[in-house]
């Protein structure tokens, strides 16, 4: 190995100065248009730090003399996309919800806008095509525990339900028939037995005979006599085949046990007026929305009212 450059014949160029088994290597410049469009970029990225969000600080970071983020231009298209919806927004807010289907266009354009917040608040637990996983209800069906007209949606995404920190939320309680000691465990299969009899999953038995007698001591004073359930008390119907929970033996003696306690977020603290009743627009146009009874006033459906899927 050597360290003496000189000039190689056939190309013509010097060498870098060193050999190794008859092999040298070539001291090739760069070629011109390389070498500029480094210094271009070079240049480039001095302006753009001067002018841009560049170094990084231990809170935050240098904002250039532009005062340019992404962060702030996501604001101005949002302030402004905001105020092209602002028209729609307050239409809709000074609309009475029981006329609103009345305005065919104000309500598609609340169903699309509904369509979109539902994306953003509720798919995590309803699913992305709203149709619920056990202990989350399928919201495209027509049954309903509190009802489901679009006042009564209204209301519910607005108090949600089960919210101990707030008296107007929607409120129902199961007990525990097997947990608190109320029922024994043969008492309860005979009562799954008879609840499967309801909706039509098993044939009628001595079990369910003698579930019968405890469903009417025991249960009939919340879902009825006949098992459809009350509205007013959030008591689902137990004669259809639909069930938030399960209609299985396992599910329905684990029901029975230890009771269920679903929370749905009161999203009246989160979300303003215009946007939940986007969300009561949409929810009431999967397919399972109700009209309003005619004879129920409004105060009594703030009241008794609101929209949960069937437990």
């Amino acid at each position: 190995m050597t360290n003496k450059k000189r000039i190689d014949e056939p190309t013509g160029t010097e060498t870098v100065g060193h050999e190794w088994d008859g092999i040298e290597e070539l001291d090739t410049p760069m070629p011109r248009w390389w070498l500029w469009t480094l210094y271009a970029t070079i240049v480039w990225a001095i302006g753009y730090v001067i002018l841009y969000p560049a170094w990084p600080m231990v809170h935050s970071a240098t904002e250039g003399v532009l005062g340019w983020s992404s962060r702030g231009q996501l604001e101005q298209q949002m302030a402004a996309r905001q105020m092209e919806l602002e028209p729609i927004r307050q239409a809709l807010v000074s609309t009475d919800m029981r006329s609103l289907e009345n305005n065919p266009d104000l309500m598609q354009q609340a169903i699309e806008g509904g369509r979109s917040a539902f994306k953003v608040h509720c798919v995590q637990c309803h699913g992305f095509g709203a149709a619920g996983s056990k202990g989350y209800p399928n919201l495209n069906d027509d049954d309903w525990l509190w009802g489901g007209d679009l006042e009564t949606i209204e209301y519910t995404l607005t108090h949600g339900i089960r919210n101990p920190d707030h008296d107007q939320t929607r409120f129902s309680q199961m007990p525990a028939f097997g947990r608190d000691g109320i029922l024994q465990s043969k008492e309860i299969q005979d009562l799954v037995s008879y609840v499967r009899v309801l909706s039509g999953r098993e044939k009628e038995s001595a079990a369910s005979t003698r579930g019968a007698t405890l469903f009417e001591a025991n249960c009939a004073v919340c879902h009825g006599a006949d098992g459809t359930g009350d509205r007013t008390q959030g008591a689902p119907n137990l004669t259809d085949a639909i069930s938030l929970y399960g209609l299985d033996r396992a599910s329905l003696t684990d029901t029975i046990t230890n009771a269920r306690f679903g929370v749905m977020p009161r999203w009246g603290q989160r979300l303003d007026p215009a946007t939940i009743r986007m969300l009561a627009a949409y929810v009431h146009s999967l397919g399972g929305g109700e009209k309003l009874p005619a004879a129920e006033t409004t105060a009594e459906v703030k009241t008794e009212s609101g929209d949960d899927e069937q437990s």
